[in-house]
């Protein structure tokens, strides 16, 4: 039986970050392996935040050794203080990756709404709901940023089921229709 993919995604931010591990079998079966968000005083220094940051992000990659690291891709919002320190956070994730020499991707929102749900703008509650169909978990995971960061994982591990152009039509279930079409607006925006 082939070892499963171990995944650590990222759903980063100063004031909370998700963190979410879980291995993915040849299959696409996962199960969990870790949740939980990492937590940084909103009245600190952004350095003494991302500071905090890394050290849960060192926590997390030290105590469960994952093959390959999910950011989600910081996107333009309103709030540039928002934007900021989300980049700023994604920034240290795969900066964290790299010094590892693990592989580290990022995807967008949208991406991982339609590889999880089939469905690009999805809500937050139905992406918690797939996810805690696929992990078999008996509640939803909370809070948000922790599910978003198994999204994310999930969605990473998922990407090489995506139908590709040499796919025989019809092959691709609804879901993995969605992923593409969500990977192909995401690249036509970059």
């Amino acid at each position: 039986m082939a070892t499963p993919l171990r995944v650590l995604g990222i759903d980063p931010g100063l004031t909370r970050c998700g963190v979410g591990v879980v291995d993915v079998a040849p299959n696409r079966t996962a199960t969990l392996v870790h949740v939980g968000v990492i937590r940084s005083s909103p009245d600190a220094p952004a350095s003494v935040r991302l500071a905090a940051i890394a050290a849960g992000l060192r926590e997390v990659l030290d105590e469960h050794r994952p093959h390959v690291v999910a950011v989600e891709r910081v996107f333009a919002q309103h709030n540039t203080r928002t934007v900021m320190g989300t980049a700023q956070a994604s920034g240290v994730a795969l900066l964290l990756a790299a010094e590892r020499g693990l592989p580290a991707e990022t995807h967008t929102p949208t991406e991982v709404k339609a590889a999880i749900t089939g469905y690009g703008a999805a809500d937050k509650r139905q992406v918690q709901t797939m996810v805690a169909r696929v992990l078999r978990l008996d509640a939803l995971p909370r809070p948000a940023d922790a599910a978003d960061a198994l999204a994310l994982a999930l969605c990473h591990a998922w990407r090489g089921g995506a139908p590709s152009a040499a796919s025989p039509a019809g092959a691709a279930t609804p879901a993995q229709k969605a992923w593409a079409d969500a990977e192909r607006l995401a690249r036509s925006v970059r």
